[in-house]
């Protein structure tokens, strides 16, 4: 077990970063296809790892130049989100697994 009290242990409490961060991904699941899209993307270009909140900034940058921003439903990409994001593509891309740097989660 581990001695630093932040470090994420088995909980029954719902841990509410990972909630909000669900209820993101199942409203906006263009943010996933996106990002998966970047990340292959990087990948054939000859690079084996990527921190994922570069694809975050260059994500935010693409929708900002957006001419209909304004008429669509506008979200914000929280940054607690990149390590929920990175987990879950490694989890669920074969292909891009191990590619991004991760750390350990801390209790929120």
């Amino acid at each position: 077990m581990s001695s630093n009290p932040r470090v994420r242990q088995l909980s029954l409490v719902p841990d509410p970063i990972d909630e909000a961060f669900l209820a993101f991904h199942h409203a906006h699941p263009e943010v996933y296809i996106r990002l998966v899209a970047m990340a292959r993307r990087w990948k054939a270009a000859g690079h084996d790892a990527v921190g994922i909140k570069m694809f975050f900034e260059v994500l935010r940058w693409e929708r900002g130049l957006l001419p209909d921003r304004d008429a669509g439903e506008e979200f914000v990409l929280n940054n607690n989100f990149s390590s929920r994001y990175s987990r879950l593509i490694m989890a669920n891309e074969p292909d891009l697994a191990g590619m991004f740097k991760t750390r350990q989660l801390l209790a929120g």
